[in-house]
């Protein structure tokens, strides 16, 4: 079995947490390691407390010898069967029958023990019915199970199993399946809303490339016609030895170059420019795929609703790379905290402020990186300010950007 499981592999979250090795499973997320895979496999162990009957009818001696060994064969070949079915369940794509054979198997011990050991061992029919819930399609998955609790209650029957038992037995045999079917319906659910999620994206993703292509497009189509038209002109007034007028031609041409270029500037500019709602939900998705729980100010979301463009994107800059440095550098941090506040400073002006903390190892002795001097740079170009350190008690990394709250309407400074 190899180490990392390539099937079936609906969105990129497993690759957000970089170093990270996860061991927990998300619901509707493929199994992506061996050590998730044996997390999932110890969980569904815990619900072996049932095979304490059978086990218990072979530890109380009153079987041949043969039968004995016979039982315990049967009792791990059921077990195996279990397992197995776990397994080639959380690795989608491989041997897709082998399911059905292990729950075919798993029906087949459970009659047979019945019938050859005795009534004890009835309670496999539990495992039966959630075998059985698991491995067929979703419209047909509660049939099953409910033709899997008559055979239980038949063979119980026909076993001559206290009458009295077999109710509760056919009971726990019909839950168990109806709880495991209503649990791939949520998983499959859950996947189909993962998958939704990546579509949205990408499509978001090509509209936005898409309009992109449309504005530059009408810039550089009206510019260039413009450059050709000018330079016709000229190429003729050189030609008629009219140079006054072709130098001035040469000039537009220039100056409508210099303007294309910086409208082009603006547009791609435009297009790379985060914003926080986009950026605090990629946090969300990085920071689980981490396994850092993150913490949000409840009036973050709204904060700020008419802060300047520039502004606005400098602290979703911020928000970006104080995630990142948690995910790549935060050895040992559980949680994340980010906060909104307002604060006034000594030339009286008034500032956002957006705090970014975490409870990991901290900065150590470490520079700061070029992506911590590169935000340092984006905040200062809009009159803000960064301020880095140690988190309360001196646990975990502090991140505090600062930026000055003018309006939509308002020009930053050193702006055209």
């Amino acid at each position: 079995m190899p180490d990392t499981f390539s099937a079936y592999r609906p969105d990129e979250l497993g690759k957000a947490g970089g170093e990270r090795v996860v061991f927990t499973n998300i619901p509707g997320a493929p199994v992506e390691n061996r050590r998730q895979l044996l997390v999932k496999v110890c969980w569904m162990l815990l619900w072996m407390v049932y095979l304490f009957y059978p086990v218990g009818d072979l530890l109380k001696g009153g079987h041949a010898v043969a039968a004995t060994v016979a039982g315990w064969l049967a009792l791990a070949a059921f077990l195996a069967s279990y397992i197995g079915l776990v397994i080639f369940r959380s690795m989608v794509g491989r041997l897709p029958r082998a399911g059905d054979a292990m729950a075919a198997v798993m029906i087949v011990i459970s009659v047979v023990t019945t019938f050859g050991l005795g009534t004890a061992w009835l309670t496999l029919f539990t495992y039966s019915a959630v075998a059985v819930g698991v491995v067929l399609p979703p419209r047909f998955a509660l049939g099953g199970v409910a033709v899997m609790t008559l055979v239980t209650g038949a063979v119980g029957l026909l076993s001559h199993a206290d009458r009295g038992a077999i109710p509760t037995i056919m009971l726990s045999a019909f839950l168990a399946g109806a709880a495991m079917t209503g649990l791939q319906r949520l998983v499959a659910t859950m996947r189909e809303l993962r998958e939704a999620r990546a579509a949205v994206a990408h499509l978001a993703a090509a509209e936005e490339r898409l309009r992109l292509s449309r504005d530059l497009h009408d810039l550089l189509g009206h510019s260039l016609s413009l450059i050709t038209l000018k330079s016709e002109l000229a190429g003729r007034f050189m030609d008629a030895g009219k140079d006054e007028a072709a130098r001035a031609q040469v000039a537009d041409i220039e100056q409508v170059a210099r303007q294309s270029l910086i409208d082009v500037r603006e547009a791609v500019t435009g297009f790379r420019r985060p914003t926080l709602p986009v950026e605090l939900a990629a946090a969300r998705t990085a920071l689980a795929a981490a396994q850092v729980t993150l913490e949000v100010s409840p009036t973050l979301p709204d904060a700020w609703t008419g802060l300047a463009t520039e502004e606005s994107g400098a602290l979703a800059w911020a928000l970006r790379e104080a995630v990142t440095n948690i995910v790549r550098h935060g050895e040992g941090a559980t949680a994340c905290t980010v906060t909104a506040d307002e604060t006034w400073e000594g030339d009286g002006e008034r500032y956002a402020a957006l705090e970014i903390t975490d409870n990991g190892a901290g900065p150590g002795k470490s520079a700061p990186g070029n992506g911590l001097s590169g935000l340092e740079e984006r905040l200062t170009l809009v009159g803000g300010r960064l301020e880095t350190g140690p988190g309360e008690r001196g646990r975990g990394f502090r991140l505090r950007a600062l930026v000055p709250l003018r309006t939509a309407s308002a020009p930053a400074p050193g702006g055209r």
